[in-house]
């Protein structure tokens, strides 16, 4: 076929996939604000800032909106993780820019908010990710620009200077259409082909994927024994232990999925693995597919290995056909429709299953949507998470949605693709229409 699975999970500039070897620290689009101050902050004599502006596309400001970020004794928003950055970020830490603050630097960056020094706009105009932070002190004013990822700054300048050098902001720099291209190579595919691909891992491919699980794991473990967040998994685990919830295959991980994101979405300050610019994506991908494996007969630990890699590249040809930010909750969709065909694949499903399982899911979640990251996201896409268990487990026993019937097409990867045609066209109105409720709520 041309091609290994090295292509997609060793790419060191720009991965489709995002299989990233460097962990994010909290939801990823205050990270991605706070790494953008911190890059402006980088080129001023000093951290004595009088004045932040922070200007981003709708996606951005809505997933940062609710969301709590870590070392922030327990606050959020737009403005503070502006501030915050500037104040105390670390540029070099890229998307775990949060490990850096502290005490003092949360003080200087709420002083700042109070007096208000921080100004947090949307850029009508923006298509696809931005953001811009404008930072003014000691007489200089400095500019950061992130565009297309979350950690891609394409400009820094001081009064007005260009002073961007590679490597100098230690984030990504602009790519050369790479992303684009890995994009359009990812959509060419058939699911067949995903499947002959994960047959092609070795034992390299091995450890970014238990590295991964490995850090994720460790959210979930959190999330289970403190509860942060709204406790939606421990919540559930605590109905298992009272016999209200039985802890079947599909129960078991949408709880675990749930405690992840309860401690990521709740601003624990533990690193998580990413997957396709998002935390989340990585969690809810991920994450159950050990807790299936534990319900089946795995004999060889590379089985659950390439079902996890299988719902990685699943989840990604979703959010390549969708969008990186979009209408679309793609932690519960294309999340969901990866671990239906992991959850397939683990119990030796044929290709044809494989598909219908993939298909079952994407035809009765098309019409989930995303309205900004936040606590309940760990609600939402956990039980999402249990129901693409469910459609794998429908399709292993000959239970598969018609091609006749809604979006679902002949075969997965012409349904996982149309998830663009839905995302860009027809919910092209949904995100003004949440942004504009969630907006009216803060401003109430």
């Amino acid at each position: 076929m041309g091609y290994s699975i090295k292509d997609i999970l060793h790419n060191k500039a720009q991965s489709l996939i995002r299989l990233e070897t460097e962990p994010g620290l909290g939801c990823t689009e205050p990270a991605s604000i706070a790494l953008c101050a911190a890059v402006a902050a980088s080129a001023l004599e000093n951290r004595d800032i009088e004045e932040v502006t922070v200007t981003v596309d709708a996606n951005i400001y809505k997933n940062a909106m609710g969301v709590i970020i870590p070392n922030s004794d327990g606050d959020g928003g737009v403005g503070l993780a502006a501030a915050l950055g500037a104040v105390s970020g670390d540029h070099k830490m890229g998307l775990r820019v949060f490990s850096s603050v502290d005490a003092a630097g949360l003080d200087k960056a709420k002083a700042l908010l109070a007096a208000g020094k921080v100004t947090a706009k949307i850029r009508e105009d923006a298509h696809g990710l931005y953001v811009n932070v404008t930072l003014v002190g000691a007489g200089h004013t400095a500019e950061a620009t992130i565009k297309v990822t979350h950690d891609n700054v394409v400009a820094l300048r001081c009064d007005g200077i260009d002073v961007l050098k590679v490597g100098a902001s230690g984030a990504a720099v602009a790519d050369d259409g790479h992303l684009d291209r890995l994009k359009q190579w990812l959509l060419s595919l058939s699911l067949s082909d995903l499947l002959d691909i994960i047959e092609e891992m070795d034992a390299n491919d091995f450890r970014y994927i238990r590295e991964g699980l490995a850090l994720n794991t460790a959210l979930v473990e959190y999330g289970l024994a403190k509860g942060p967040g709204i406790a939606a998994g421990r919540t559930q685990m605590g109905l298992v232990r009272r016999g209200v919830l039985k802890k079947d295959m599909a129960r078991w991980a949408a709880i675990r999925v749930a405690a992840g994101i309860d401690s990521r979405m709740g601003g624990v300050p533990l690193p998580a693995m990413t997957l396709a610019g998002s935390g989340n994506q990585g969690i809810a991908a991920g994450i159950p597919i050990p807790a299936v494996a534990e319900f089946a007969v795995i004999e060889d630990e590379t089985v659950l290995l390439r079902a996890v890699t299988l719902s990685y590249l699943v989840t990604c040809y979703i959010k390549a056909a969708a969008g990186l930010l979009s209408a679309l909750c793609g932690s519960g969709i294309a999340g969901g429709a990866g671990v239906a065909a992991a959850t397939a694949y683990l119990f030796g499903a044929t290709r044809e299953q494989t598909g219908d399982a993939v298909n079952n899911h994407l035809g009765c979640s098309v019409a989930v949507v995303c309205d900004g990251a936040k606590t309940g996201c760990a609600f939402k896409v956990g039980n999402l998470i249990g129901q693409g268990v469910n459609s794998a487990l429908l399709a292993l026993n000959g239970c598969a949605i018609r091609s006749t019937d809604g979006i679902v097409g002949k075969t997965a990867e012409t349904t996982m693709r149309d998830m663009g045609v839905i995302s860009s066209q027809g919910l092209s109105g949904m995100d003004p229409a949440i942004l504009g409720i969630m907006l009216a709520k803060h401003r109430a």
